[in-house]
Formats: C-alpha cells, sequence, structure tokens
C-alpha cells in the first residue's frame, strides 16, 4: 500500500534514528535520539536550555581562552524555582477556559511557558523577574481543541501565544503586560506521525512533533525529515515553519521551505487547509506566505512534510586551510559547482582556535595543534566542516570533487583533523548547554545570524565583528567574537557570530550590557543587504530593523495580510511586526 497509517503510542520502545558518531563523550551524558515523542516538561530545566541530566563541560584551556579575551569573571546569583512560583499572580482566566480539562492555571505550568531562550530570558529565569506569566496553558490534542480555544479566545477577549518547544531565541513567546488575559497555546500533545504516503514521500505529523521524535518516527519506516537546527532536541516542526528554520545539513536536505508541503493553520477567522500540490501556477503561495509568520496569523496544527529515505551512509569531515580566503573560495566553487555535499561550514580563524580550545581535551589539542603546525598552517588558518549523505557511491563522488577543491587550496586533512569531524557530529546537539555551563563561570555568550551575498560577505562579517566588540568600549569592558559561515547557496551564505562578555555587577546590569551588543549588531546588519535573521525569526528583538530590509511598502502588506487572518490583532501581537 502507498499510504500507511501510523498509530505509534507514547509509550512503545523507541528506536534508533542513523546519526551515529564514533567519537567519545567526554560530558556527562548523551542525547536521547531515539525519543518517539516530546521531551517531558519535568524533565527540562525550568531556567536554562535542555534536559537536567545533561550538562556541556569547557575545557580548562577553553575557559582560559575566553577569559584571556575579555578578563577575569565573577558569578552572577540565580533565584531558585520556588522563590519565583511566589511571584505568580493569580489567573485572569475566565472560568469558561479554566473549566476545560486541556487548560492548566497551575503555577509552575505558567512559569515554564512564559519565557524562551534569549538572552533576556535568561536573566529573567536566573534573576526572578519574570515581568508577566501567561494567566493559563492549553494542550489541545486535536485541530478541534485549537479552534475550540480560539473561539473563546474571541468570546474573552484573551491574547493568545502559541507555543511549540519554546525554543525561541528573539522573545515569539513572552507575554507582555497588558489589560487582556493571555492564553499560551502549548502544542506539545499533538506530536505523532498521523500519515505517510509512500508513494508521494509525505509525512503528516501533529505541528508539536520535536525533533527526535519527527526523526525516530519516520525511521521505523526507513525515512527522514533531514532537518536539524541546533536546537532540534527541543524545537517542533510547527516552530520550525512558523520562524521559517534552517537545519545543519540544509545544504543536502534543504531550508524548512523546501520541506514544507502543507497543512492545516488554524486562524481566527477559521480554518486554512493549505494543499500539498507540489507546485502551481495558481496565484500566490499560500504555503510561503504562511511560513514565517510567527503566530501572527494563526497556528498550526497538522503539518505535511516531504520526506526521503534513510542515506545509506552519512560522515562529517574537517579539513583546514590556510585562511579565510582560501576556505571561503572552496566553498563558493563547491555550491556553485553542485558538488553532492550535506553540509558546509567555514569557521574564521578566531573561530577555528575557539573550536581547537573548548571542543578538544588536552592531549587531543596538543596533537591537532602540533600537527597543523608542522604542515605549515599558521594562527590564519580556518577550519572547515563538511559532511555527505547518500548512498556510498554518490558520497564517494562527492567526496573525490571535494578532496580536489581541497587541495587546489592549500588544505590539511587527515585522521587528526577529522577527530574535529566527530567531536562536532558527537556534540551538533549538545552546543545549547554550554551557556549554562559558562554561565556558572560567569561568562555570557550569546549569537545572531545572517546571510547576504558572496560579495557582501567579508566586509559584512568584518562590520558585525567590530560593532560587536566596540560596543562596550564606554564601560571599559572588551567583547570576545569570532564567525562562521553556517549556510551556503549559489548566491551567498549566512554568517553566524558568536560573542562572550562579562558578567556585569548585576542581572539589571549585565542585560544592559547585552542591549548594547545586541543593537550594535542589529544596526550592522540593517543596511539593506543582510538580512536580520536567516534562521531564528524576527520576534521581538528583531523587529525595529526589519523595515530595513522589507521596506515600509514590504511591512506594510505583511501587516494588511496578518489583519485580513486576525483584524482583533490578539494572537501574538508585538511579534514580528511592532505595534
Amino acid at each position: 500500500m502507498s499510504k500507511i497509517k501510523s498509530l505509534i503510542r507514547k509509550n512503545d520502545k523507541s528506536i534508533p534514528i542513523a546519526i551515529t558518531s564514533d567519537s567519545k563523550n567526554t560530558d556527562n551524558t548523551s542525547l536521547d535520539m531515539t525519543s518517539k515523542s516530546n521531551t517531558p516538561i519535568e524533565q527540562t530545566r525550568w531556567n536554562g536550555w535542555g534536559n537536567v541530566s545533561i550538562n556541556k563541560k569547557v575545557s580548562p584551556h577553553g575557559a582560559k581562552l575566553i577569559k584571556s579575551h575579555i578578563g577575569t569573571t565573577n558569578k552572577l546569583k540565580s533565584v531558585s524555582l520556588q522563590q519565583v512560583l511566589k511571584t505568580v499572580p493569580k489567573s485572569r482566566l475566565p472560568a469558561e477556559l479554566t473549566d476545560l480539562n486541556m487548560v492548566s492555571t497551575d503555577q509552575e505550568v505558567r512559569l515554564r511557558h512564559a519565557r524562551g531562550q534569549s538572552f533576556p530570558d535568561w536573566i529573567a529565569m536566573h534573576g526572578g523577574d519574570f515581568e508577566v506569566f501567561p494567566d493559563g496553558v492549553a494542550f489541545p490534542e486535536s485541530t478541534d481543541d485549537v479552534e475550540q480555544l480560539l473561539k473563546l479566545a474571541q468570546e474573552h477577549d484573551l491574547i493568545v501565544i502559541p507555543f511549540g518547544g519554546g525554543t525561541s531565541v528573539v522573545g515569539h513567546i513572552n507575554p507582555q503586560k497588558g489589560s487582556r488575559p493571555v492564553l499560551t497555546i502549548a502544542m506539545s500533545k499533538m506530536d505523532q506521525l498521523i500519515d505517510l504516503d509512500t508513494e508521494s514521500q509525505i509525512a503528516t505529523f501533529g505541528a508539536g512533533t520535536q525533533g527526535p521524535a519527527v526523526e525516530a518516527q519516520l525511521d521505523e519506516h526507513g525515512y527522514r525529515l533531514g532537518h536539524y537546527p541546533q536546537s532540534w532536541e527541543l524545537s517542533t516542526l510547527g516552530g520550525w515553519i512558523a520562524a521559517r528554520s534552517s537545519g545543519q545539513q540544509s545544504l543536502g536536505y534543504g531550508r524548512i521551505e523546501q520541506m514544507f508541503a502543507g497543512g492545516t493553520l488554524v486562524t481566527p477567522q477559521g480554518v486554512l487547509n493549505i494543499a500539498d500540490i507540489p507546485a502551481s501556477s495558481a496565484g500566490p503561495d499560500l504555503r510561503e506566505m504562511m511560513m514565517g509568520t510567527e503566530g501572527r496569523a494563526g497556528i498550526f496544527t497538522t503539518v505535511k512534510m516531504r520526506v526521503q529515505s534513510q542515506p545509506e551512509q552519512e560522515l562529517f569531515k574537517v579539513a583546514f586551510l590556510p585562511n579565510w580566503a582560501a576556505g571561503k573560495a572552496v566553498l563558493k566553487q563547491a555550491v556553485q559547482s553542485n558538488v553532492r555535499l550535506s553540509m558546509l561550514r567555514l569557521s574564521n580563524a578566531v573561530e577555528t582556535d575557539a573550536h581547537l580550545h573548548l571542543g578538544t581535551t588536552p592531549s587531543q589539542f596538543l596533537a591537532i595543534s602540533t600537527y597543523l603546525k608542522a604542515r605549515g598552517l599558521s594562527s590564519d588558518k580556518v577550519m572547515l566542516t563538511y559532511g555527505v549523505s547518500g548512498d556510498k557511491a554518490q558520497n564517494k563522488l562527492a567526496l573525490t570533487q571535494f578532496n580536489k577543491l581541497l587541495k587546489q587550496h592549500g588544505s590539511v586533512t587527515g585522521k587528526l583533523t577529522d577527530i574535529m569531524g566527530n567531536i562536532w557530529a558527537h556534540g551538533r546537539f549538545k552546543f545549547p548547554y554550554l551557556r549554562g555551563t559558562l554561565w556558572e563561570k560567569g561568562i555570557m555568550v550569546d549569537t545572531f545570524e545572517t546571510a547576504t551575498n558572496w560579495i557582501n560577505i567579508d566586509e559584512q562579517m568584518a562590520q558585525m565583528q567590530d560593532a560587536v566588540k566596540t560596543s562596550l568600549a564606554d564601560e571599559g569592558e572588551d567583547v570576545m567574537a569570532f564567525t562562521h559561515i553556517s549556510h551556503v547557496y549559489k548566491q551567498g551564505a549566512s554568517l553566524y557570530t558568536t560573542y562572550f562578555f562579562r558578567a556585569a555587577k548585576d542581572h539589571a546590569a549585565t542585560l544592559k550590557r547585552w542591549q548594547k551588543i545586541k543593537k550594535a549588531a542589529s544596526l550592522s546588519l540593517a543596511n539593506g543587504t543582510a538580512t536580520i535573521s536567516h534562521q531564528h525569526g524576527v520576534g521581538r528583538d528583531h523587529a525595529p530593523y526589519l523595515v530595513a530590509e522589507k521596506g515600509e511598502l514590504g511591512l506594510q502588506v505583511t501587516s494588511d495580510m496578518i489583519k485580513s487572518l486576525d483584524p482583533e490583532q490578539r494572537m501574538n501581537p508585538g511579534v514580528l511586526l511592532e505595534e
């Protein structure tokens, strides 16, 4: 049969998915890659990232490197869960909602759905000043449930916030002060593979399905989606679509735009069913129009995704090149000549040094550093991480073609450099845990990203890094910043910058430091030739800068479209477009 109905139960035994690594685990524990249902909320941190049993260690030489750039640090205090629970006010929801079995007004449930994973969210969670909590959290199990909730929200004049995995880093899910009660609608119970059309390779899922559950359920039938953002452990299909996310292997599998085929969007004006037609010239594409609306137009309940057969082989490798120019040339030539790789990632010299320090044991660091120096690479060297995914014959051809490009530009490869590839593959979803480890050391870390044409890459990177590194000069503070290209296109590439700075004397002063850095970074992007967000969406943090990319008329068109589906502006107001 070309169609099979998936009736996978939440308590079924787990099954392994195809992502594997031979590298040794140097952290406390590894991620569960086999979960067929969403991560239970009690297993996640209430004031940080991810599973409570997982921590990512920082090597002593890695911490020393960061402090050599920013100076000696002091740890900020963190409040307890019980302290914050005392600040959660009484719910303002009417009885008609609180009487529903799917709606919770429990204090801890509301607390855990009040914030995401942005830097201001971390300050709030550790400092204790959450400001606003949702008045209740609904857990629908069907499209009909969501319809009912939106009708009640209209009847009682509620604000509605859609909630996927809670991984937003730009303020998508934070309730704002106001007279109207706030209902957060969490999609975590809609997390199952509903249908798999093997002939068309279309899988229908509940929109609240998290990354590991997506892949585990598909793997049972020999398929893969292949969307791996760094937030993969917790983020959801609906969230990926709403924010137009990109996965680490987008070069091979495509961005979410190429994967999303159609689905059901519940709006305040009714249910919008988007057909999963492969292509159409019948006017504007509703599928494209609804992606990236960030909860402003409605809530995705079921989604149809384009999947593919599990690859026979998947490999990740690392090469080092003499300098940034050589590395960039390899990337551009590879993508423009259609070499069949699944990912390309190029770290600049500062990030390369940081990876060598942060990602290795002392013995690995010494061995790799000695080897690269003996091969003639200096402090200008850059690290290029690449991968292949497919059948062995395809991978062999792609690697042969790519190795030729590497050699032309003076690369250094071998068993020692491939250690870094194994380290990356093993830790690819653990990097968000690093923020918590560094927080305990008084080291603040955050990121931002963009995309631009190849002709602008070098200048844009320089502007971004200079803006960030000098943003705290008035306080006499240094900021460490480095950048990598994380996604490549024939036209251009993305730039992803990570930066570290010292905690100030308290939470409020630390947040002000971040605000200075964030403003400087955003202004360096708001130039009309780069995007304010390549993969994290707009949220609240990026909304003030969107006009540089879209123009006034573009913002008006977007606003008019959203108002046609939500005329009373109750769906996530202030997100994507400033109110």
